[in-house]
């Protein structure tokens, strides 16, 4: 079993991590573009043109499966992706956990970029999916970048900024972008409700791993678990190339994991 994940950067650690919990035997080909980093600013056309050049690096291993593990990607790309793969390769976007956290009954925070914060996409998917519940837009500028260079400071300061935009009556926020969910502690941390309850958090990460295994008629191993022997092989390409994890994926718990297993190719 092969499956493939794509992102502009490192976003994609969370749900490979995922992948590695539910399917140790699974091989993961993560394919990314550290050259053309950032994507927020990219035009649509840019960002479709920079995940098919990412998708089509991965297409050579063969994968059962594609997880487009961005939100930007998964909102102008996916229709040239899955035009191209399906039906052949399953494709799987992310897309923002409203659902589940509007569930939950309380005031939600939506965090995400600064160009998905307060678009069309965004808007349509809070009137789809949030059903009544009272939902604050918060733009994060600069945080997928902090992420992304594992730059603590900058992290704080982006972290900080958005805790100061999010209501203090949300009990649930949603994690609008894959790279947020590398520091999810530490948005927790940062955002306190007024009665003191733990803030839950809603990434999309768990979501999509299952969904991809679905979608090729796979379940998760019985033997599932952190202490399983992982037999999956892991090929990362970046920006086409074959490379290794890049440095800073060891800053994040799930990155850590995914080096730590790896299973060399003979």
């Amino acid at each position: 079993m092969k499956i493939a994940l794509m992102d502009s950067g490192i976003g994609l650690l969370a749900a490979a991590a995922a992948l590695r919990r539910l399917r140790p035997d699974a091989d993961l080909i993560l394919s990314s573009d550290p050259d053309g980093l950032p994507w927020g600013p990219r035009t649509p056309e840019d960002v479709t043109a920079r995940s098919l050049g990412c998708v089509r690096a991965a297409m050579a291993h063969r994968p059962d499966a594609l997880i487009v593990a961005c939100n930007t990607a998964s909102v102008h790309a996916l229709p040239a992706l899955r035009a191209e793969l399906e039906p052949g390769v399953p494709v799987i976007g992310t897309v923002p956990a409203i659902k589940p956290a509007a569930a939950t009954g309380g005031a939600v925070a939506i965090w995400a970029t600064p160009a998905t914060t307060g678009s069309a996409y965004q808007r349509g998917l809070i009137a789809e999916f949030a059903g009544g519940a009272d939902v604050t837009e918060v733009p994060c500028p600069g945080l997928a970048d902090a992420v992304q260079y594992a730059d603590d400071g900058a992290i704080a300061a982006a972290v900080a900024a958005a805790a100061a935009l999010t209501p203090q009556d949300v009990r649930a926020v949603v994690l609008g972008c894959t790279h947020y969910e590398l520091v999810a502690e530490r948005i927790r941390a940062a955002v306190r409700p007024d009665a003191g309850a733990e803030v839950a958090l809603y990434g999309s990460a768990e979501a999509v791993a299952a969904q991809a295994l679905r979608r090729i008629g796979a379940r998760p191993s019985a033997e599932a678990d952190a202490d399983a022997e992982v037999t999956g092989r892991l090929t990362v390409i970046l920006s086409g190339r074959e490379s290794a994890l890049p440095p800073q994926a060891d800053r994040y718990a799930e990155g850590r994991a995914l080096r730590a297993s790896d299973v060399p190719v003979a």
